[in-house]
This record gives structure tokens, sequence and C-alpha cells, in this order.
């Protein structure tokens, strides 16, 4: 697996193809916005029929993320389920495996807005969290710092292809959906911009990472920070 490592907040972290955060020193992995039982949302409350398979291949893309960096906490950044109804919904064999993943580790809900409580898992159910000098939370604030947050479900395109990606300054860094069935917002979108007015940088997803400048608001076209070589995790 490619990887990207590159810096923030005075520490080095890796994205993943997946649009998984990982702190290799410290032994977390960060997901956000998994949106896991969407297909049952869409068909409790549109009446639409999605192929009901978003939830076994997220969970697949996380359990390989989880082998591949042998994570001992896992932090999940809010939106984890599509709705509180769809955590409570779960398929039993979803359920057992997502139990399974979180065998041994330190597990981490954080409240999105669209999973604002406990779902009924096990796991540490929190609003934020701040650790290793950063705090996690679903919507970053314009004014905290250093924070990682997701939310937004940053994407931007680098000539004809646009990715989902990891957008980032020097004091934020917003994560990328991780969920099968998400949609996503242009890193230039107003809403971005106004979190990103100087300088900063996208990490495009992918099986190749790319790490790109943004001209976001009144950002100017930078050089990148020093990033090491891509590089297989493990």
């Amino acid at each position: 697996m490619n990887t990207l490592d590159f810096p923030f907040a005075g520490r080095t972290l890796t994205a993943l193809p997946s649009g998984a955060l990982w702190d290799r020193a410290a032994g977390w992995l960060c997901v956000s916005d998994l949106h896991l039982g969407k297909s049952d949302r869409v068909a409790r409350r549109l009446g639409l029929m999605l192929p009901p398979y978003e939830v076994a291949e997220t969970l697949d893309r996380l359990a390989a993320d989880l082998a591949a960096t042998d994570a001992r906490t896992l932090i999940c950044l809010g939106d984890s389920f599509d709705d509180l109804a769809a955590a409570e919904a779960l398929d039993e064999t979803d359920r057992l495996r997502l139990l399974g993943l979180q065998a041994g580790r330190r597990w981490i809900w954080i409240e999105g807005n669209h999973d604002p409580g406990p779902s009924g898992l096990s796991g540490e159910h929190r609003a934020e969290l701040s650790v290793d000098g950063l705090t996690f939370r679903h919507i970053a604030t314009p004014a905290a710092g250093p924070e990682v947050s997701g939310h937004y479900h940053p994407k931007h395109r680098v000539g004809p292809e646009s990715r989902p990606a990891f957008l980032f300054d020097a004091d934020r860094l917003i994560l990328p959906a991780y969920g099968t069935y998400t949609g996503g917002l242009r890193a230039t979108c107003a809403e971005l911009s106004a979190l990103f007015p100087g300088p900063s940088f996208a990490i495009l997803t992918g099986p190749r990472p790319v790490l790109v400048p943004v001209t976001a608001g009144t950002a100017r076209r930078q050089h990148p920070p020093r990033v090491r070589p891509l590089r297989r995790a493990g």
C-alpha cells in the first residue's frame, strides 16, 4: 500500500490511500464520515433502493487499514452512521464484524451531526477528543487549532481528475469521507475557503496519494511542505 507522510502540528502523519490518517509514532488511526447504513436511511426516508453493500465495503477497507497499520487506537470523527436508526438497524453480521475489529484496541466514536449521540455500540463516545496536542472533532471551528476534523467530505481536482482529499494548513486538517456512499465538496468552495484563508495543501487519495497546493480564498500557490517519499505501510 502506498502512503504519504506529511508534517502537521509538529508531528509526522501519514495519509493512507483510503482516506484514513495514521500516526505511526502514537499508534492511532483516524477515519471520518463512514456513513454506515446510508442505503438503509435512503430507503426509509426516500423509498429509493440502493445496493446494500456499502457497510461491507467500508468495513472491508477499514479492516485492511487496521491490519496494515496494526493501530492500537481507532478514532472515528463522526457521522460514522448515516443516522441513529441506521446504527440500530445494523445487520447482525456487520455488527459482529465491527465488534471483531474493536477487539484488542481502543475505539473512540466522536459525535457527528448525523449521529449526535451513543449508538449502543461498545467503545468510548465523545463530543470531541484532545490527545497528543491535537483536538479531534467532527466539524472544524474557525478559531481553534491544531485540530483534526471531517464533515465536509473535501475533494480536489488536478487536471481532469477529482478525488477525495485531505486538506490542511499549519493549524487545521480535514479528512476526506471514508464511507462508500459519500459525495464531496470542492476544496475551493466557499465553506472550505473560509476555513483555509491562507496557504493550504491537499493530499489526493487513491492508489498513489498526491500532495498539491490549493488556491482557496486569498491563498497563494506555495511550494508544498517537505514530505517523505511514498512508502509501503507496515
